[in-house]
């Protein structure tokens, strides 16, 4: 059977994935070059290793994407594959288990090699959001007491629904439930989401390097980039800005599972405080994008806020929007 480099990394475990440790397909964190990283993936653990995971940690990634154009200089995959690498690299470090990748949201770009399961600027999604309810649900059923979805792809509508259901999943099951894209995590440090364009490449560039073909873009403009000239990117930034996301995915996942419920009641209400306004913002006639005009700048912090357990600020922030 073939492989590329560049899945073949993150599909082994033990002495195997030792044996392919300093492979060029996956790029490696320091910390993970001494020893082999624990199996953080549940479509791979036994169910004993899950319990002994869950009980150490119980804290349970969702990674989402879609198929999606991403430029010519990179492979269709990019939301969800980056997305779930920073979550497993999250759960290795700050502890927690990862549910494999979901491919499908909400819209895409209108170029070849998409798949759109609901409309782009449709906040009213009929396959999307209860699919990502009955996940958590039985994510709570089966035992974890903390959720993060992380998705890679994050239309305006995007980011809604999953922000709005895991507000109201918090609710109804009584447990932490984030949902928010992976740049929301690093605006502070310049990554404020794009489109195949320098931030998402440069995660791409260190996250899984064979995938990135800078030769294949030509000159710009570059059909389908939407950003700073991904020419500009390198596996360098990329390096930093997933060691800003995952620091703070890894402090989430350790710390939620506890929160009593006043911290409880402190994180729902600044997340509902979010997606209100982003909901609410464009009045029902504006454009979608309406609430996200000024975000890199008014929620800069949101981050380190979320991270620090400092939910006011978010809420402070917020009004700002």
């Amino acid at each position: 059977m073939t492989m590329r480099r560049f899945g073949r990394r993150m599909f082994l475990s033990g002495a195997a994935a030792a044996a392919m440790a300093g492979s060029p397909g996956v790029a490696e964190e320091p910390s993970q070059r001494d020893e082999t990283p624990p199996e953080v993936r549940l479509e791979f653990l036994r169910p004993a290793e899950i319990e002994a995971a869950r009980s150490k940690c119980a804290t349970l990634f969702q990674p989402l994407g879609t198929i999606e154009w991403h430029g010519l200089h990179s492979v269709v995959g990019v939301d969800a594959l980056k997305a779930h690498a920073l979550c497993v690299r999250a759960a290795q470090r700050g502890g927690g288990l990862v549910a494999p990748p979901l491919y499908g949201g909400v819209g895409g770009l209108s170029e070849p090699h998409t798949f759109i399961m609901d409309p782009e600027d449709s906040v009213f999604s009929h396959l999307f959001r209860p699919w990502l309810e009955q996940l958590c649900r039985e994510m709570a059923r089966d035992g974890f007491k903390a959720i993060i979805i992380l998705t890679g792809h994050y239309g305006a509508a995007q980011q809604i629904v999953v922000r709005e259901t895991a507000v109201r999943m918090s609710r109804a099951l009584g447990i932490p439930v984030l949902g928010t894209p992976e740049y929301f995590l690093a605006p502070d440090a310049g990554y404020t989401g794009d489109h195949a364009a320098w931030g998402e490449t440069a995660l791409m560039m260190h996250l899984y390097p064979d995938t990135i073909d800078l030769s294949r873009l030509g000159e710009s403009p570059y059909r389908g980039v939407h950003g700073r000239d991904p020419k500009e990117a390198s596996a360098g930034d990329g390096k930093r800005l997933t060691e800003t996301i995952v620091s703070r995915l890894a402090t989430l996942a350790a710390r939620m599972p506890a929160w009593d419920q006043a911290t409880l009641d402190r994180f729902i209400e600044a997340e509902a405080a979010l997606v209100a306004r982003q909901l609410a913002a464009p009045r029902g006639k504006g454009p979608i994008w309406k609430a996200w005009q000024n975000a890199s700048r008014v929620m800069r912090d949101y981050g380190k806020y979320l991270a620090d357990e400092e939910f006011e600020g978010i809420k402070a922030a917020v009004g700002h929007l």
